[in-house]
């Protein structure tokens, strides 16, 4: 299983990278998720399979990769408080949730990570540490100006504003406009700084 730290020898070759997800993502769209194999994507991106097993444990690690994460992820603009900022990554949270693909994708995903408590650790160290490190970011901005006393886990912020998102597109199936959006960032928002002035540790 690829080691989800810093990578010695040869630095990675994004090329190799972007080629590797543009071709699940349209053999995604062509033939489905379940149609959708490591040998046809390494032939459609013109690498070698052994090049995207350094990069995914699996397949179902590399559709969600190409469904809705980048390889890298940058953290919204500070739009100048902590309500704003949440508003921000919510609408990026449900852009990628509801594309096409992703619907495909991540039924699949939790199918699998179920049955396999490998995987489920993986995008563990992944793709929900990056999204965490995405909310430290937010958080800190709040710590900055002021808005939150002290410092707050960024898994609450994360499970806080992204549980609802998922459940209501996944669990529900409720559509979710903007203004939910904004209500949910605003709700999350105010429980962070409750949680921040309040006794004990965030």
């Amino acid at each position: 299983m690829p080691d989800s730290g810093q990578q010695l020898g040869r630095p990675r070759d994004s090329h190799i990278d972007h080629a590797v997800l543009a071709a699940a993502r349209e053999l995604l769209a062509e033939v489905g998720y379940a149609r959708v194999t490591m040998d046809a994507t390494a032939a459609r991106a013109r690498v070698g399979k052994a090049a995207i097993y350094r990069r995914f444990g699996s397949k179902a690690e590399l559709l969600f990769a190409a469904a809705v994460h980048d390889m890298s992820i940058e953290p919204p603009p500070d739009t100048g408080s902590l309500r704003a900022d949440l508003h921000a990554l919510a609408r990026l949270i449900h852009e990628r949730l509801t594309n096409p693909l992703a619907r495909q994708v991540i039924p699949a995903l939790l199918a699998e990570t179920a049955r396999s408590p490998e995987l489920a650790t993986r995008l563990q160290q992944t793709f929900v540490a990056q999204q965490r490190a995405d909310f430290a970011a937010l958080l800190a901005r709040a710590e900055h100006r002021g808005e939150l006393p002290q410092p707050l886990d960024p898994a609450l912020a994360h499970l806080l504003l992204s549980g609802p998102v998922f459940m209501a597109l996944f669990a529900f199936q409720d559509p979710l406009d903007d203004a939910m959006l904004g209500a949910i960032a605003s709700a999350t928002a105010a429980g962070l700084i409750a949680r921040a002035t309040g006794p004990g540790p965030g």
